[in-house]
Protein backbone atom coordinates (compact mmCIF):
# COMPACT_ATOMS: atom_id res chain seq x y z
CA UNK A 1 0.00 0.00 0.00
CA UNK A 2 2.96 2.33 0.81
CA UNK A 3 3.98 1.80 -2.51
CA UNK A 4 0.76 3.01 -4.25
CA UNK A 5 0.55 5.66 -2.33
CA UNK A 6 4.30 6.60 -3.56
CA UNK A 7 3.12 6.36 -6.87
CA UNK A 8 1.16 9.11 -6.32
CA UNK A 9 3.88 11.30 -5.63
CA UNK A 10 5.73 10.20 -9.10
CA UNK A 11 2.91 10.65 -11.26
CA UNK A 12 2.06 14.24 -10.05
CA UNK A 13 5.75 15.05 -10.21
CA UNK A 14 5.79 13.58 -13.92
CA UNK A 15 2.63 15.49 -14.43
CA UNK A 16 4.22 18.72 -13.62
CA UNK A 17 7.16 17.86 -15.34
CA UNK A 18 5.03 17.79 -18.76
CA UNK A 19 4.00 21.71 -18.13
CA UNK A 20 7.44 22.97 -17.08
CA UNK A 21 7.71 26.00 -19.23
CA UNK A 22 4.88 27.46 -17.18
CA UNK A 23 7.37 27.37 -14.24
CA UNK A 24 9.91 28.78 -15.99
CA UNK A 25 7.76 31.54 -16.34
CA UNK A 26 6.67 31.36 -12.85
CA UNK A 27 10.57 31.97 -11.89
CA UNK A 28 10.83 35.40 -13.63
CA UNK A 29 7.17 36.25 -12.04
CA UNK A 30 8.73 35.53 -8.62
CA UNK A 31 11.92 37.70 -9.25
CA UNK A 32 9.58 40.56 -10.29
CA UNK A 33 8.18 39.81 -6.67
CA UNK A 34 11.65 39.64 -5.03
CA UNK A 35 12.74 42.81 -6.57
CA UNK A 36 9.71 45.24 -6.06
CA UNK A 37 9.84 44.09 -2.15
CA UNK A 38 13.82 44.67 -2.45
CA UNK A 39 13.48 47.91 -3.69
CA UNK A 40 10.79 49.11 -1.66
CA UNK A 41 12.60 47.92 1.87
CA UNK A 42 15.70 49.53 0.64
CA UNK A 43 13.78 52.58 0.48
CA UNK A 44 11.77 51.89 3.80
CA UNK A 45 15.56 51.27 5.52
CA UNK A 46 17.14 54.24 4.39
CA UNK A 47 20.44 54.20 5.92
CA UNK A 48 18.39 52.73 9.13
CA UNK A 49 20.62 50.24 10.98
CA UNK A 50 17.62 47.80 11.77
CA UNK A 51 14.00 47.65 11.85
CA UNK A 52 11.86 44.96 13.53
CA UNK A 53 15.16 43.19 14.63
CA UNK A 54 15.88 43.07 10.73
CA UNK A 55 19.23 44.33 9.54
CA UNK A 56 18.79 46.03 5.45
CA UNK A 57 20.71 42.50 4.75
CA UNK A 58 18.85 40.11 6.85
CA UNK A 59 15.74 41.81 5.23
CA UNK A 60 16.69 40.78 1.63
CA UNK A 61 17.57 37.36 2.56
CA UNK A 62 14.01 36.69 4.17
CA UNK A 63 12.37 38.57 0.96
CA UNK A 64 14.12 36.34 -1.34
CA UNK A 65 13.94 32.86 1.09
CA UNK A 66 10.75 33.61 1.53
CA UNK A 67 9.79 34.09 -2.23
CA UNK A 68 11.37 31.06 -3.19
CA UNK A 69 9.79 28.78 -0.03
CA UNK A 70 6.37 29.48 -1.65
CA UNK A 71 7.09 28.29 -4.48
CA UNK A 72 7.67 24.75 -2.55
CA UNK A 73 4.72 24.74 0.49
CA UNK A 74 2.31 26.17 -2.21
CA UNK A 75 0.02 24.06 -4.16
CA UNK A 76 -3.95 23.82 -5.06
CA UNK A 77 -5.49 21.13 -2.72
CA UNK A 78 -8.03 23.14 -1.82
CA UNK A 79 -9.30 23.72 -5.11
CA UNK A 80 -8.61 20.30 -6.09
CA UNK A 81 -10.85 18.78 -3.37
CA UNK A 82 -13.84 21.41 -3.96
CA UNK A 83 -13.86 20.67 -7.40
CA UNK A 84 -14.32 16.53 -6.83
CA UNK A 85 -16.94 17.13 -4.03
CA UNK A 86 -18.84 19.56 -6.94
CA UNK A 87 -18.45 17.52 -10.19
CA UNK A 88 -19.49 14.59 -7.66
CA UNK A 89 -16.57 12.63 -8.45
CA UNK A 90 -15.38 12.45 -4.47
CA UNK A 91 -18.25 9.84 -4.17
CA UNK A 92 -15.71 7.50 -6.00
CA UNK A 93 -12.93 8.32 -4.25
CA UNK A 94 -14.90 7.00 -1.03
CA UNK A 95 -15.29 3.25 -2.29
CA UNK A 96 -11.47 3.08 -3.15
CA UNK A 97 -9.06 1.51 -1.19
CA UNK A 98 -6.98 3.85 -0.04
CA UNK A 99 -7.22 7.47 2.44
CA UNK A 100 -8.44 10.12 0.02
CA UNK A 101 -7.22 13.09 1.85
CA UNK A 102 -3.45 11.27 2.17
CA UNK A 103 -3.50 10.53 -1.33
CA UNK A 104 -4.01 14.28 -1.86
CA UNK A 105 -1.35 14.78 0.57
CA UNK A 106 0.87 12.41 -1.76
CA UNK A 107 0.07 14.52 -4.80
CA UNK A 108 0.41 17.59 -3.63
CA UNK A 109 4.11 16.64 -2.21
CA UNK A 110 5.07 15.09 -5.56
CA UNK A 111 4.47 18.76 -6.53
CA UNK A 112 6.22 19.90 -4.21
CA UNK A 113 9.29 17.90 -5.11
CA UNK A 114 8.65 19.34 -8.82
CA UNK A 115 8.65 22.97 -7.70
CA UNK A 116 11.92 22.63 -4.89
CA UNK A 117 13.93 21.05 -7.81
CA UNK A 118 13.15 22.99 -10.75
CA UNK A 119 11.65 26.02 -9.63
CA UNK A 120 12.67 27.00 -5.70
CA UNK A 121 16.74 26.14 -6.33
CA UNK A 122 16.74 27.51 -9.68
CA UNK A 123 14.98 30.90 -8.24
CA UNK A 124 17.26 30.78 -5.70
CA UNK A 125 20.29 30.66 -7.81
CA UNK A 126 19.35 32.96 -10.14
CA UNK A 127 18.21 35.42 -6.61
CA UNK A 128 21.83 35.01 -5.56
CA UNK A 129 22.70 36.67 -8.83
CA UNK A 130 20.55 39.76 -8.69
CA UNK A 131 20.35 40.27 -5.24
CA UNK A 132 22.32 40.87 -2.09
CA UNK A 133 21.41 37.50 -0.89
CA UNK A 134 23.33 36.16 2.15
CA UNK A 135 23.65 32.40 2.32
CA UNK A 136 23.96 30.84 5.65
CA UNK A 137 27.26 29.72 7.02
CA UNK A 138 25.98 27.34 9.77
CA UNK A 139 25.09 24.02 8.73
CA UNK A 140 22.45 23.97 11.28
CA UNK A 141 20.87 26.84 9.97
CA UNK A 142 20.38 24.74 6.81
CA UNK A 143 19.28 21.36 8.21
CA UNK A 144 17.03 23.26 10.38
CA UNK A 145 15.81 25.61 7.62
CA UNK A 146 15.56 22.44 5.01
CA UNK A 147 13.13 20.75 8.01
CA UNK A 148 11.09 23.31 8.72
CA UNK A 149 10.41 23.71 4.82
CA UNK A 150 9.23 20.32 4.99
CA UNK A 151 6.66 20.79 7.54
CA UNK A 152 5.69 24.62 6.08
CA UNK A 153 4.47 22.37 3.32
CA UNK A 154 2.90 20.19 5.19
CA UNK A 155 0.97 22.78 7.56
CA UNK A 156 -0.23 24.64 4.68
CA UNK A 157 -1.56 21.64 3.02
CA UNK A 158 -3.46 20.64 6.05
CA UNK A 159 -5.02 24.38 5.92
CA UNK A 160 -5.75 23.61 1.82
CA UNK A 161 -7.62 20.20 2.99
CA UNK A 162 -9.63 22.48 5.77
CA UNK A 163 -10.86 24.85 3.00
CA UNK A 164 -11.56 22.33 0.10
CA UNK A 165 -13.83 20.01 2.55
CA UNK A 166 -15.88 23.23 3.12
CA UNK A 167 -17.14 22.83 -0.25
CA UNK A 168 -19.30 19.90 1.60
CA UNK A 169 -20.79 22.43 3.55
CA UNK A 170 -21.23 25.57 1.70
CA UNK A 171 -21.01 24.20 -1.93
CA UNK A 172 -19.32 27.12 -3.32
CA UNK A 173 -15.71 27.94 -1.48
CA UNK A 174 -14.82 30.09 -4.00
CA UNK A 175 -14.43 32.90 -1.88
CA UNK A 176 -13.10 31.36 1.27
CA UNK A 177 -10.45 29.87 -0.98
CA UNK A 178 -9.36 33.54 -1.84
CA UNK A 179 -9.65 34.70 1.85
CA UNK A 180 -7.22 32.11 2.98
CA UNK A 181 -4.44 32.51 0.34
CA UNK A 182 -4.21 36.03 1.36
CA UNK A 183 -4.52 35.87 4.96
CA UNK A 184 -2.06 32.90 4.59
CA UNK A 185 0.46 35.40 2.56
CA UNK A 186 -0.41 38.01 5.04
CA UNK A 187 -0.26 36.48 8.14
CA UNK A 188 2.58 34.31 7.91
CA UNK A 189 5.37 36.78 7.15
CA UNK A 190 5.31 36.92 3.42
CA UNK A 191 4.13 40.23 2.97
CA UNK A 192 5.36 41.94 5.80
CA UNK A 193 7.78 40.21 8.44
CA UNK A 194 5.03 39.66 11.56
CA UNK A 195 7.79 41.17 13.67
CA UNK A 196 6.96 44.02 12.26
CA UNK A 197 3.45 44.10 13.17
CA UNK A 198 2.10 46.22 15.52
CA UNK A 199 2.52 44.85 18.95
CA UNK A 200 -1.58 43.73 19.66
CA UNK A 201 -1.30 41.90 16.35
CA UNK A 202 1.94 39.74 16.76
CA UNK A 203 0.83 39.04 19.90
CA UNK A 204 -1.80 37.50 17.98
CA UNK A 205 -0.31 35.92 15.40
CA UNK A 206 2.07 33.80 17.85
CA UNK A 207 -1.69 31.81 18.40
CA UNK A 208 -1.62 31.16 14.94
CA UNK A 209 -0.54 28.93 13.03
CA UNK A 210 0.33 30.57 10.13
CA UNK A 211 3.87 32.17 11.33
CA UNK A 212 5.01 28.34 11.51
CA UNK A 213 4.51 28.43 7.52
CA UNK A 214 6.83 31.51 6.25
CA UNK A 215 8.38 33.59 9.18
CA UNK A 216 9.81 31.05 11.63
CA UNK A 217 11.51 28.89 8.64
CA UNK A 218 12.84 32.27 7.04
CA UNK A 219 14.07 33.55 10.21
CA UNK A 220 16.08 30.44 10.91
CA UNK A 221 18.39 30.96 7.43
CA UNK A 222 18.36 34.67 8.31
CA UNK A 223 20.27 33.98 11.18
CA UNK A 224 18.08 35.59 13.34
CA UNK A 225 17.02 32.17 15.17
CA UNK A 226 19.95 30.12 15.98
CA UNK A 227 21.07 27.34 18.43
CA UNK A 228 18.45 25.91 20.75
CA UNK A 229 15.86 28.28 19.09
CA UNK A 230 16.07 26.49 16.45
CA UNK A 231 14.49 23.37 18.21
CA UNK A 232 11.91 25.84 19.87
CA UNK A 233 10.62 27.01 17.23
CA UNK A 234 10.37 23.66 15.10
CA UNK A 235 8.55 22.83 18.01
CA UNK A 236 6.00 25.55 17.45
CA UNK A 237 5.92 23.78 13.77
CA UNK A 238 5.54 20.67 15.10
CA UNK A 239 2.64 21.72 17.86
CA UNK A 240 0.64 23.16 15.10
CA UNK A 241 1.35 20.09 12.45
CA UNK A 242 0.00 17.57 14.82
CA UNK A 243 -2.98 20.20 16.15
CA UNK A 244 -4.63 20.55 12.66
CA UNK A 245 -5.01 16.62 12.18
CA UNK A 246 -8.00 16.79 14.79
CA UNK A 247 -9.88 19.12 12.93
CA UNK A 248 -9.08 17.52 9.61
CA UNK A 249 -10.28 14.08 11.42
CA UNK A 250 -13.43 15.57 12.33
CA UNK A 251 -14.39 17.76 8.73
CA UNK A 252 -14.23 14.66 7.12
CA UNK A 253 -16.12 12.41 10.03
CA UNK A 254 -18.94 14.87 9.10
CA UNK A 255 -18.46 15.71 5.72
CA UNK A 256 -18.99 12.21 4.61
CA UNK A 257 -22.15 11.74 6.49
CA UNK A 258 -23.96 14.69 4.26
CA UNK A 259 -22.07 14.57 0.76
CA UNK A 260 -24.85 15.44 -1.93
CA UNK A 261 -23.79 15.39 -6.09
CA UNK A 262 -24.64 18.89 -7.93
CA UNK A 263 -26.03 18.45 -11.58
CA UNK A 264 -26.48 14.96 -13.47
Amino acid sequence: MLSAYTDFIRIRFLTMLAYRVNYYSGILIYMLNIGVYYFTWQAIYGGKGEIGGFTASQMTTYVAVSWMARAFYFNNLDREIATDIRDGSIAIQFIRPYNYLFVKMMQGFGEGLFRFLLFMIPGMALALLLFPVKLPSDPVAWIGFLVMLFFSFLINSQLNILTGLAAFFVENNDGLMRMKRVVVDLFSGLVIPISLFPGWLSGIMQWLPFQAITYLPGSVFTGRTKGTGILDVFGIQLLWFFGLLLPIYLMWRAARKRLFVQGG
